[in-house]
């Protein structure tokens, strides 16, 4: 699909709104460097007080190949995020930072122009060693909806690594990334599902997927019953509902919902009127 480039349009969101807002999440490992990321953080955080936050992750292919080389596998991944996270959080505190990593190397370094409170930083993971580490050294998480007992083991995880760095998890941001698809007909919202969010019917790791037209391929693969436990796929906004408050009751701060469908202003009205008032 299409993509803006997100920190030109995170300006006009934060000079155009009140929301707190971040991106959800970008990779500094790959075609951007570490170092550029602080930056951009920087001045957002600079611009908009208190609004911004940082999402970070460990990319994926379709991505991040194009400034060519080697596509790493899961572990060498999340030792780059690793260090990217490092070299982000120094130069965000304001150090002056020579670094020499395995994966980055940075010349003495400081930036200058810096917010008067550095933006939290958020992880995008799901994988217990990647959680764990996320309560240890971030300042909270980000992850997709499952179901309840394997969120239930990530919370755990985040968790228990908060406490071995000595931080309290209940005062540490959670954010769960939700996809649904609704529509005024349930045909809408299956099409909706099918031809904008193949994706979210695909049972199998996608960070390797190089090129959109492999992930065409495979998008044509999906069948409407692909969906089922993965994307709820409904017209009865009270199904939504009970969706999002199980979620909300497992103990997420945020609830961040993507409707799959081209349809946003009537979904926004519908959510807005009828299914986050009633969220407890």
């Amino acid at each position: 699909g299409h993509s803006g480039f997100v920190y030109s349009w995170m300006g006009a969101l934060g000079a155009t709104t009140n929301l707190t807002f971040g991106p959800g999440v970008t990779c500094p490992s790959f075609r951007y460097h570490p170092s550029v990321i602080a930056h951009a953080a920087a001045t957002l955080a600079e611009m908009f007080p208190g609004r911004f936050w940082l999402g970070l992750g460990s990319g994926e292919a379709l991505n991040e190949h194009v400034t060519g080389g080697v596509w790493p596998d899961t572990l060498v991944r999340f030792e780059m995020l690793q260090e990217a996270t490092e070299i982000i959080q120094q130069l965000l505190a304001g150090k002056k930072k020579r670094y020499r990593g395995q994966y980055f190397q940075m010349e003495s370094v400081r930036m200058y122009s810096l917010p008067d409170q550095p933006p939290p930083i958020f992880i995008g993971a799901v994988g217990p060693q990647t959680v764990k580490w996320t309560g240890q050294v971030c300042d909270g998480l980000i992850t997709p909806a499952a179901n309840h007992e394997k969120l239930n083991r990530i919370l755990e995880n985040f968790a228990e690594g908060a406490r071995e760095a000595g931080k309290d998890p209940d005062k540490m941001p959670k954010l769960l990334q939700v996809h649904l698809s609704w529509a005024d007909t349930y045909e809408e919202a299956v099409q909706n599902a099918m031809t904008q969010w193949p994706n979210g019917g695909m049972s199998f790791p996608k960070a390797d997927i190089r090129n959109p037209e492999d992930f065409e391929a495979m998008a044509k693969l999906v069948r409407p019953e692909n969906f089922k436990g993965r994307v709820l796929i409904s017209t009865e906004l009270d199904e939504h509902r009970e969706l999002l408050q199980g979620f909300a009751s497992l103990g997420f701060d945020e609830i961040h919902v993507h409707n799959v469908g081209r349809n946003q202003e009537q979904f926004i009205k519908a959510f807005g009127e009828h299914v986050i008032p009633k969220i407890k």
